[in-house]
């Protein structure tokens, strides 16, 4: 069959916005930058543009639902800003996201990235495979290589899941650890510290 050729969207800016926010609501999940650029045939560094003119807009303008735009994806959200009202309307069960040891495992990969299981055992001086594994599944890190090593142990790095759950639009947005954290960080990991007695990780 003969492939038939798609003419380009003729869409001015706002038509553009309004047409991505469309999509966004469908779509529910993020969506890549690059599929956008390809649907609307459009510039990339144009699209990414407009997306971060109008998550500040929107920001500014305290709207309900935001933009949410990372590096590559972009996704309607919440305004956190309202999250009482909204929790007063669901009155959903109150359960704890993350348990002290997913937080702590979180918060090191985030600033170590990229980082071993080893090297976070280390410095918490706790196995850490449960969190970690918790983590993964939740989709706020993923493995991202491995570390060129004897071994080759894998290597962890956060998604843009934990940059849209902290409401960050960037690693460089993570304020500095020593002001909002006990735990430290050293530069150099004891690797004979790790607790063996408690059978690993526990939540």
């Amino acid at each position: 069959m003969e492939e038939i050729e798609r003419k380009p969207l003729e869409l001015n800016d706002d038509e553009l916005l309004h047409a991505i926010e469309c999509i966004l609501f469908v779509a529910g999940d993020p969506v890549y930058i690059e599929e956008l650029t390809r649907l609307f045939s459009a510039d990339r560094a144009h699209i990414y543009g407009l997306l971060k003119d109008a998550e500040e807009r929107m920001c500014d303008e305290g709207r309900g639902v935001l933009f949410s735009v990372t590096e590559s994806t972009v996704q309607l959200v919440s305004n956190k800003a309202y999250d009482d009202i909204v929790v007063e309307f669901l009155q959903p069960a109150q359960i704890k996201s993350f348990s002290q040891s997913m937080l702590e495992t979180l918060t090191i990969v985030a600033y170590r990235q990229p980082v071993t299981r080893s090297e976070i055992d280390g410095i918490r001086g706790i196995r850490s495979e449960y969190s970690v594994t918790q983590l993964i599944k939740q989709g706020f890190i993923t493995e991202c290589g491995r570390k060129d090593v004897v071994g080759r142990p894998m290597l962890f790095c956060t998604t843009d899941k934990f940059l849209r759950k902290f409401g960050l639009r960037s690693l460089d947005e993570l304020p500095e650890f020593d002001r909002f954290s006990e735990l430290a960080l050293s530069d150099d990991v004891n690797d004979g510290s790790v607790k063996a007695d408690d059978g690993g990780d526990m939540e």
